[in-house]
């Protein structure tokens, strides 16, 4: 299935019954559509996005023993593997620039008791984050859609949260895709996505190793996750051995938001998420960029295993913690 075709088909299940026939038509004219239209002019538009297809850039979060952002390293402090060989990096930066930013909001029926602190903490997020960001409202439950387009006003966000109207259903994969999708139609360079969720998937179209390949396969989005996850439930199967849907939930966001440089969380209680969103936005402040021209110039459509590594770090920071992305689908190969 095409990636358009998909995306119609997510949005149009909120048009049930006639949402898979406008889908159906919809693609079949897509890309004339596409063709047709003429870009909007970028000149005035900052922080624009010139974009190399040969330059792979790294976000990467360093954190000291204590969970404290470690400042101030340089170019030279910073090794990156890809494939195990040593790669030279030929850019580098550490600045405080504003993103294109995706909420990613589960509004399901079981996170109605949830909604007004989870609401607060992503409102928080917001006011930590740079005030410059745009920032978008996807919202998902049997069905994943926009609620609110990009906007710098948090007036917009908070309508856009308070409208929302917990239903049966979980779509966390489309959700997911859907945010992802949005995210890379923001004017600016720095783009990433916060997903809050309470649950495994039950209503996607899009199956998780789908969701999987197409993270691989997707530049410059930073995925974070905060997962309210029932770590008590038991397993299923014969005497409970096999893996519980919150097992399974949580392996997932772990899963897809390491691929990206970003990271899962699993607070114990409501009482630790708006803590979370406050850190989440300090390290999207203050994460170093490294980029490289892999060494590897086959346009090939393989997997690329990425490690970056910390070298002559400050005395006192202790046992680092770097988080960045793991891997990267490399360009070329096979269409899709």
């Amino acid at each position: 299935m095409g990636r358009s075709v998909l995306l119609l088909l997510i949005l149009s299940r909120r048009l049930r019954p006639i949402g898979l026939a406008f889908a159906l038509l919809m693609s079949s004219s897509l890309s004339l559509t596409l063709l047709s239209q003429t870009p909007p002019p970028k000149d005035d538009k900052p922080y624009q996005l010139k974009f190399d297809v040969n330059l792979v850039q790294l976000p990467v979060t360093v954190n000291d023993k204590n969970g404290v952002m470690v400042p101030d390293l340089k170019q030279e402090n910073f090794q990156v593997f890809e494939d195990k060989v040593l790669q030279e990096i030929s850019l580098f930066k550490h600045e405080d620039i504003p993103l294109s930013l995706g909420l990613v909001i589960d509004n399901s029926g079981s996170m109605r008791n949830k909604r007004e602190r989870v609401h607060s903490a992503a409102l928080t997020f917001v006011r930590e984050s740079n005030p410059d960001d745009e920032t978008f409202v996807i919202a998902f439950h049997e069905d994943a859609y926009l609620e609110q387009d990009f906007t710098g006003s948090l007036g917009d966000l908070v309508d856009a949260l308070d409208n929302l109207d917990p239903r049966n259903g979980t779509a966390l994969h489309d959700g997911i895709y859907l945010g992802m999708e949005h995210a890379k139609k923001g004017r600016l360079e720095k783009k990433a996505i916060l997903v809050i969720s309470d649950g495994e998937d039950k209503d996607s179209i899009m199956s998780y190793d789908k969701l999987l390949k197409y993270v691989q396969g997707s530049k410059d989005i930073a995925v974070y996750a905060i997962g309210l996850l029932d770590e008590s439930e038991q397993g299923t199967g014969f005497l409970g051995l096999g893996r519980s849907t919150q097992k399974k939930a949580r392996e997932g966001l772990t899963e897809l938001t390491g691929i990206t440089g970003g990271r899962a969380y699993f607070p114990k209680s409501l009482d630790e998420v708006e803590k979370i969103c406050q850190q989440i936005a300090r390290d999207l402040r203050n994460q170093y960029t490294v980029g490289y021209y892999p060494k590897n110039k086959n346009k090939d459509g393989t997997r690329r295993l990425v490690t970056v590594n910390v070298v002559n770090p400050p005395r006192n920071a202790g046992k680092l913690t770097i988080h960045a992305p793991s891997e990267y689908v490399a360009p070329g190969g096979p269409t899709q």
